[in-house]
């Protein structure tokens, strides 16, 4: 691992072990009355990119944040009937299955799934994977499932790329350095009748695609960039419709 790493590493190793506190007020804030009816996982996996750097260069960018450090996200398929097109965490359902092997191996079940997940969608090795501990499950009523992010360091990195394209169109280790740079952060909405239902977004280009993060995804991240002091000053005032919902 670079050393420009290590700091980064150590301070998300706090906050998925609770050393930091973090901010999921808006997050929570969504919150239905009831209990939701299932119960998922998502791997939120950081890493020292190889090749391919950030690219940007701002003004108060934190000394944690190196060129090199990345997270892993994938674009979901625009055939499917959920989320179709948007981008996300490694991740869904936790299976039966996941509880027995949890059990056997005395983890949480969290992180069974949330590894079996990110195998199946990207082809990484799970045993390249350092768990660093997870954060408090969030709702998503829209999909009617409590969400473990399970925080993950690439120890040892392997190759990833799209495993099924019924599922996933792109698969991609993004700079966090890009995704902190004010110029590439907006609010995204959704309108629903006459509510508007706003989101922080990220703007990513990278190797020919541009995609942008929004929902539920762009909210963790934004609270873990805020909770670790890593988020820069930038417009959220800057307010656009999400892709796919244009007015």
């Amino acid at each position: 691992m670079p050393n420009t790493c290590q700091a980064a590493r150590t301070a998300l190793s706090s906050l998925a072990t609770g050393g930091v506190e973090v901010d999921m007020h808006t997050l929570l804030s969504s919150a239905p009355v009831g209990d939701l009816a299932k119960e998922a996982a998502v791997l939120i996996l950081f890493g020292a990119l190889d090749s391919t750097p950030a690219s940007s260069h701002f003004a108060g960018c934190p000394q944690e944040v190196s060129e090199e450090l990345d997270v892993l996200l994938l674009v979901r398929a625009s055939t499917l009937r959920s989320h179709a097109g948007q981008p996300a965490f490694p991740g869904g359902k936790i299976d039966p299955e996941d509880y027995e092997q949890a059990e056997r191996q005395g983890v949480s079940v969290a992180q069974i799934a949330a590894l079996r997940e990110a195998n199946e969608e990207t082809g990484l090795n799970p045993e390249g994977v350092e768990i660093l501990g997870q954060l408090p499950a969030l709702p998503l009523p829209v999909s009617d499932f409590m969400v473990t992010p399970v925080i993950g360091w690439w120890r040892d990195p392997s190759d990833v790329q799209v495993v099924d394209f019924n599922e996933s169109a792109l698969i991609a280790r993004v700079p966090v350095r890009d995704l902190l740079n004010p110029a590439n952060r907006h609010m995204s909405y959704v309108r629903r009748g006459e509510s508007k239902h706003l989101t922080p977004a990220f703007r990513v280009e990278q190797d020919g695609h541009e995609f942008t993060v929004w929902g539920f995804t762009a909210m963790l991240l934004d609270s873990i960039f805020n909770s670790l002091g890593w988020s820069v000053d930038w417009d959220r005032n800057d307010k656009r419709p999400a892709p796919g919902f244009e007015d």
